[in-house]
C-alpha cells in the first residue's frame, strides 16, 4: 500500500511571538511542503488559547497558500460541527474548494471540551449539535433545496450555494478520542486522524474500532497517524536543537486543561478522555520518554526511516502527518526538517 505524506500544524505560538510573524512563517513552509513533494498539508480550527493554537480561521490561510502552490492538497483537521453554523459552514467548505481549484478536504469532529463554554454552546449539546450540523452539511451539498426540522437547527426551503467544485464533496475526515467517532468514521468510510502526542498502545483500542466499522460496512480504512518529527544528523546536535521546542509541544498541548469543567461533568457528557488525566500527564514525560515511546519521530532520517517501517507492521497506515512546527520551532529548522524529512525520508518510500 502506498504511503503518503503530510504536514499537520496547529499554529502554536509561544507568549513573546507575535501572531503575524507566525502565520507568515507557516504560509511559507506550506509553499516549502509543496516544493518539496509533500501530498498534504492539514490545518486545526483552534480558539482562545494561544500556546495550544492560534489557528482561528484555517480556510482563510488554505484559501491563501493555495494561489501559491501547484499540487499540494490541504485539509481543515478539524472544523468544530456543534458549534458552528452548519448552513454557512457548508457554502463557505464548497467556496474554499472551488478557489482550491478542488484540492481540499474537510476534517469534520465535534471538538475539544474547553471550547464549548468559551463559545456560550452547552457541552451536553455537543453530540446532538454534531449529529444534526453532519446531515444538514452533507445534504446541503447534495441536494438543491431542503428544509430541515431538529431540535437545534429548523429551517425551510434552503439552498446552500456555491456547491463544492468536488463531487459530491471534498473527502471527509474524522478525529478524536471517543470510540463512537472511530465507529462513525469507519462506517461512513471517512479517513481517521490519530491524534499526536498519545502513545501507539493507547490508541490500539480506537484504531481496532475503527477498522471493524470500516470492514463491516466495505469501506476502505483511511488512517492518518501524526507524529512531532525532527531531523538531523548528531543525536547529541539533535537533542541541542530541538529539546525546548518538543517539551514545549507537551505543555502547550496540556495547557487549555486549566479551562476544562469538573471531571464528573466531562464523563456524564461524553468526554471521558478529558477527564482521564491523559493530557496532564503530558507535562511530566521527559525528552528520553518521548523518544523512548515513539511519541516524537526525532533522530537521523535512517532512524525515522525504520520507526516508519515499524509503525506500518502494526498499523495499516495511509498518511503520516508529521509536526514539523511546533513548540515555538524556530522558521529554519521547521524548513531543515521538511527538506530532510521530504529528500531522505519520503524517497526511501517512494
Amino acid at each position: 500500500m502506498t504511503l503518503k505524506f503530510g504536514l499537520y500544524g496547529e499554529l502554536q505560538t509561544p507568549r513573546d511571538k507575535p501572531h503575524a510573524e507566525l502565520y507568515h512563517e507557516i504560509m511559507r513552509q506550506m509553499e516549502h511542503a509543496d516544493s518539496v513533494g509533500f501530498d498534504v498539508y492539514s490545518i486545526i480550527e483552534h480558539h482562545f488559547f494561544q500556546e495550544f493554537s492560534t489557528s482561528a480561521n484555517p480556510l482563510a490561510m488554505i484559501c491563501a497558500v493555495a494561489q501559491r502552490t501547484q499540487r499540494i492538497r490541504f485539509r481543515v483537521a478539524l472544523h468544530t460541527l456543534p458549534l458552528a453554523n452548519p448552513m454557512r459552514l457548508a457554502g463557505e467548505i464548497a467556496a474554499a474548494d472551488i478557489i482550491c481549484n478542488g484540492r481540499l478536504e474537510a476534517g469534520l469532529g465535534r471538538g475539544h471540551a474547553w471550547l464549548f463554554e468559551r463559545s456560550g454552546v452547552e457541552l451536553a449539546e455537543s453530540r446532538g449539535r454534531f449529529d444534526e450540523a453532519l446531515e444538514i452539511v452533507l445534504r446541503a451539498w447534495t441536494e438543491d433545496r431542503f428544509s430541515y426540522e431538529g431540535k437545534y437547527y429548523r429551517f425551510k426551503d434552503l439552498s446552500v450555494v456555491p456547491k463544492p467544485l468536488q463531487k459530491p464533496y471534498p473527502p471527509l475526515f474524522a478525529g478524536g478520542t471517543s470510540l463512537s467517532t472511530y465507529e462513525m468514521a469507519g462506517t461512513r468510510g471517512w479517513g481517521m486522524f490519530l491524534p499526536p502526542l498519545l502513545p501507539l498502545a493507547a490508541m490500539q483500542p480506537s484504531i481496532d474500532a475503527y477498522l471493524a466499522a470500516a470492514k463491516k460496512a466495505g469501506q476502505k480504512p483511511n488512517i492518518v497517524y501524526i507524529r512531532p518529527v525532527y531531523l538531523g544528523d548528531d543525536p547529541r546536535q539533535i537533542e541541542k536543537e530541538v529539546k525546548p521546542a518538543l517539551l514545549n509541544f507537551l505543555a502547550f498541548n496540556a495547557s487549555p486543561t486549566k479551562g476544562l469543567p469538573p471531571k464528573e461533568e466531562l464523563n456524564a457528557k461524553g468526554y471521558a478522555f478529558y477527564a482521564s488525566g491523559a493530557l496532564e500527564s503530558l507535562t511530566k514525560l521527559t525528552y528520553e520518554d518521548v523518544l523512548a515511546k515513539e511519541i516524537g519521530f526525532i533522530g537521523t532520517p535512517e532512524q525515522v526511516i525504520c520507526q516508519i517501517r515499524r509503525l506500518r507492521e502494526q498499523v495499516p497506515v495511509t498518511e503520516l502527518a508529521i509536526v514539523a512546527n511546533f513548540g515555538g520551532l524556530e522558521h529554519w529548522k521547521v524548513l531543515k526538517t521538511q527538506e530532510l524529512f521530504a529528500k531522505m525520508v519520503m524517497a526511501a518510500f517512494r
